[in-house]
């Protein structure tokens, strides 16, 4: 039985829902139910919010954000390391094989930049309609939050800890950008929260993060869903890194711990086609009232049962016992 959830029964603010355009689903903007492929479109966290349909929404939610001084204080940080430049270009490119510019990327671990790195080749339609690129690798750059203080969402601490680690996946991006340009390549960050160049969760599956769960986010064996991504658009030769499963699907089949623990019940328990692909979904429209009203919200990702330090190895290796055991005896 579940466990009863302290956020419920939730109902959205008036205030907030009475911007809601009239007819607009961002459901529908994110292609639910859609069976073809198609390049995504912008829903929430635009850079310029006078211009979107969703636009007076998403100042609602800047109006109402707590002004703590921590959390202004980030704010001003992740600012200050978007904006700032990024080195030259140098005029002779390094040349690497494609496994050793990989492999040179273990640096930024080492360094404490980021915890994740991985590499995938750019596809069409990971890239958001309003924009173009002419680059064709993607470098993915992971943080991990410190768990202890993710699980105090839905208040301002956790949410301190979630803006926290979007400096981190900002200045990791910043950096290996710019050590890609001191090496004579083009390289281009990607920064979240806001919507950037591309989608990121789909080429962090593709060079082996993790994979999908039901709440939505990637679950990783080592970091569960408890981090975030930065990414860097290049034209160096970077060789891709494998992509990864080890049973996080079939676990999400038949875990309910995210579905009990949302507010405005946006997690569902089948998956469902988005843009010509059939996966786990969360419900935008649902979802977007409460996110609005805590500042991001993230209860999903804290109480994923992989988020927990020292779960997510051992539940994989259990995992992966029980599918060599299910090859081994197949059964009538």
């Amino acid at each position: 039985m579940a466990k009863p959830n302290p956020h419920r029964p939730f109902t959205p603010d008036p205030g907030f829902m009475a911007l809601w355009p009239e007819g607009y689903s961002g459901n529908a903007v994110n292609g639910l139910g859609e069976t073809g492929v198609r390049r995504p479109r912008m829903v929430w966290w635009a850079p310029d919010p006078d211009g979107p349909v969703f636009g007076e929404m998403q100042k609602w939610f800047y109006a109402h954000e707590p002004k703590d001084p921590d959390l202004m204080a980030l704010r001003t940080e992740r600012r200050a390391i978007i904006e700032a430049p990024l080195p030259d270009l140098a005029a002779t490119p390094v040349q690497r094989t494609p496994e050793e510019w990989t492999g040179a990327l273990a640096r930024f671990v080492e360094a404490g930049d980021c915890e994740m790195t991985g590499v995938a080749r750019l596809r069409p339609e990971w890239v958001f309609e309003h924009h173009e690129t002419d680059f064709g690798t993607v470098i993915m750059l992971g943080v991990q939050h410190d768990h202890a203080e993710l699980s105090y969402v839905p208040e301002l601490r956790g949410g301190i800890e979630v803006t926290r680690q979007y400096c981190r996946a900002a200045a990791a991006a910043k950096r290996v950008a710019g050590w890609l340009r001191q090496q004579g390549w083009e390289a281009e960050p990607v920064t979240g929260p806001m919507t950037g160049k591309i989608l990121m969760i789909p080429p962090a599956l593709e060079c082996g993060f993790g994979e999908l769960g039901k709440h939505g986010s990637l679950i990783n064996p080592e970091f569960g869903s408890a981090f975030r991504l930065g990414a860097v658009l290049t034209d160096a030769p970077f060789a891709v890194t494998a992509k990864r499963s080890f049973g996080v699907d079939a676990f999400c089949q038949n875990c309910r711990v995210c579905e009990d623990a949302c507010p405005p019940f946006a997690i569902t328990p089948d998956k469902q086609t988005v843009r010509g692909e059939t996966r786990w979904y969360v419900d935008f429209d649902a979802c977007i009232p409460y996110f609005a009203e805590t500042s991001g919200c993230a209860i999903c990702i804290a109480v994923c049962p992989w988020s927990r330090p020292g779960v997510g190895l051992n539940l994989a290796d259990k995992l992966a016992r029980r599918a060599e055991r299910i090859a081994d005896d197949p059964g009538p």
